[in-house]
């Protein structure tokens, strides 16, 4: 082999090395940071079902009152009209 051909054997090896060891460090990267999105998204489907359930909770209790105060307008405005008579 020519030393012009050995040169550019070595400057191939060491870029093929140094694209092997970024690589190695981005698949790294890339594995801890979908750890992170995991941790999040099961933050957020955990309040997400806290909420939910709050708001079950609460309808549950504002509909019943809904029908009362209905009720209880309808009641007044039939004493009202009894009053007018």
């Amino acid at each position: 082999m020519s030393p012009a051909s050995e040169i550019l054997v070595v400057i191939l090896s060491v870029f093929l090395a140094l694209f092997l060891i970024l690589a190695i460090a981005l698949m790294i990267y890339l594995i801890v940071l979908t750890k992170q999105i995991r941790k999040v998204t099961k933050s957020a489907e955990r309040t997400v079902d806290n909420i939910e359930s709050v708001v079950s909770g609460v309808s549950k209790v504002v509909s019943p009152m809904f029908v009362a105060e209905m009720i209880t307008k309808f009641v007044k405005k039939f004493n009202a009209k009894k009053k007018e008579k």
